[in-house]
């Protein structure tokens, strides 16, 4: 994810590798903005049972709300919200 505003391409059949690739993308994004604090509610996240998957991503909304900053990664867990409900 760049400093620069994309377009993100709405998502809403990602099955559960495409889902673990999107958090693991966010974590490493989360690292390299410095948000370590959000890198680590995705540690050792593959595999988890889905809700697991779905209390990080609600959490981590939350720990991001009020920081526009940081709307790119707001956007990609909204993403991986969307398609949560593909896990079986």
């Amino acid at each position: 994810m760049s400093s620069h505003e994309k377009t993100l391409k709405l998502v809403t059949n990602l099955d559960r590798a495409g889902i673990e690739s999107r958090i693991a993308e966010i974590r490493s994004a989360a690292q390299a903005a410095g948000l370590a604090e959000l890198a680590r509610m995705f540690a050792g996240i593959e595999g988890a049972p889905r809700g697991q998957l779905e209390a990080s991503v609600r959490n981590a909304l939350r720990w991001l709300a009020g920081k526009p900053e940081h709307a790119a990664l707001v956007a990609h867990l909204e993403l991986v919200e969307i398609n949560l409900p593909n896990l079986k």
